[in-house]
């Protein structure tokens, strides 16, 4: 399996971002993610597209979890 490209991470950013599942996701010059989860909470680095993509692997999975709970 291929690591995953800056244009899939970005992707994935863009679509958290819209669905308000992060506040923000920006990528630096140097190819590392700047995510803050809610307005008031603090930047976190993401140091690759392999984070980002793991992180929305992670919402991903919570959020899943969270229906199965509730159903």
């Amino acid at each position: 399996m291929h690591p995953p490209s800056t244009a899939e991470a970005a992707a994935w950013a863009e679509v958290l971002v819209r669905h308000q599942l992060l506040y923000a996701a920006v990528l630096t010059p140097a190819g590392q993610w700047l995510v803050q989860h809610h307005a008031e909470s603090l930047v976190h680095v993401l140091h690759s597209p392999r984070a980002m993509v793991d992180l929305a692997a992670e919402i991903q999975h919570r959020i899943r979890t969270t229906r199965n709970h509730t159903r």
